[in-house]
């Protein structure tokens, strides 16, 4: 479904946005898990870009099994192919997983430097204030969203919280250059779970949309990662022996599906602000408990994970958004 006139914006159900923060808060300690992974591969093989293929390639060969051997993922492919050629499911709606690939990039090429708590509350500013123009916008399967006082205010807390987690950074201005990279990421994002929620509901299969996205995620990153050949030459480490390294992709395709199967009940902004309560609690516990050489938390990237747990509740306990009505609800998003 396209987000055109005819749609018609949805009031979410507060017992779905419950069950909805929930299932995303604990993908979201997944997702710090798997940044944890990923950035520690771009590290052994000396090559961020080889790093996020082997991630999204693992996950893809993982999908490629799985979806043709259940009927509900035969039927999901079936279903994307019909909505592509009568049109109710645009082609730019199935490349959210070019920002999944560059999220997956960017943790195996900043995670040694940052650290995994920088990185993610990094990735928060970007994701909250993107989360809001992707609803408002109706790109999602919600319709749109009006921006209100409570949402906007998680949005901008934060941000302030970014700035609090990379304040003690501020005498290394490469380091903190890095973070751009994931605050980019961050705003890729919510793009991405607004339409692969699109994608999701032409399949009527989380995992059909969850293929879409890591196929698209593969081949993308396989044309960065032969630039960065053609540049740099050939990865100087090596593939490592522990099997807990190759575990990145699996984990991205439990992320990945449950934010397509969930967005249509909570909206972009409530599903960012809850898997980032999850990736928060479990950034800043992986870098006390298994701390990195650049992972030990200092007292404002504490500061700044509190302040964004302050942020998803205040977005959180706001009451249900009402749909847009008048010229703005009438305007097609595009």
């Amino acid at each position: 479904m396209t987000a055109t006139n005819t749609e018609t914006p949805q009031v979410l159900s507060a017992a779905r946005r419950i069950t909805g923060v929930a299932l995303a808060s604990v993908s979201g300690v997944a997702v710090a898990v798997q940044s944890r992974i990923n950035g520690e591969l771009g590290v052994r093989l000396a090559d961020g870009f080889a790093a996020a293929v082997v991630s999204f390639g693992i996950g893809l060969v993982v999908l490629l099994v799985l979806v043709p051997a259940t009927a509900a993922g035969r039927r999901g492919l079936v279903g994307v192919r019909r909505a592509l050629a009568t049109g109710t499911l645009r082609p730019w709606q199935c490349l959210g997983g070019m920002c999944g690939a560059f999220l997956v990039a960017s943790q195996g090429l900043t995670i040694g430097t940052l650290g995994v708590a920088v990185f993610t509350v990094a990735v928060v500013a970007g994701q909250s204030g993107s989360s809001l123009a992707v609803d408002r916008a109706g790109i999602g399967p919600t319709g749109r969203q009006p921006v209100t006082r409570q949402r906007l205010a998680g949005a901008v807390l934060t941000v302030l919280a970014v700035g609090l987690a990379v304040g003690d950074r501020l005498g290394a201005p490469g380091t903190l250059a890095l973070a751009l990279l994931p605050l980019v990421a961050g705003v890729g994002t919510a793009w991405q779970q607004a339409v692969n929620g699109r994608v999701r509901a032409a399949a009527d299969s989380a995992l059909t949309a969850t293929l879409v996205n890591f196929a698209v995620g593969t081949a993308t990153l396989l044309v960065a990662f032969a630039i960065d050949i053609a540049v740099r030459g050939w990865p100087t480490g090596h593939l490592p022996s522990e099997p807990w390294l190759y575990l990145g992709g699996p984990i991205g395709i439990v992320f990945i599906a449950i934010a397509a199967a969930i967005v249509r009940f909570t909206g972009v902004l409530l599903l960012g602000l809850a898997t980032i309560a999850g990736q928060i609690v479990g950034a800043v516990l992986l870098d006390l408990v298994l701390p990195t050489a650049a992972s030990h938390p200092g007292p404002n990237t504490l500061l700044g994970a509190a302040l964004t747990m302050v942020a998803v509740l205040i977005a959180a306990l706001a009451p249900p958004a009402r749909p847009l009505t008048g010229p703005a609800a009438d305007r097609p998003a595009r």
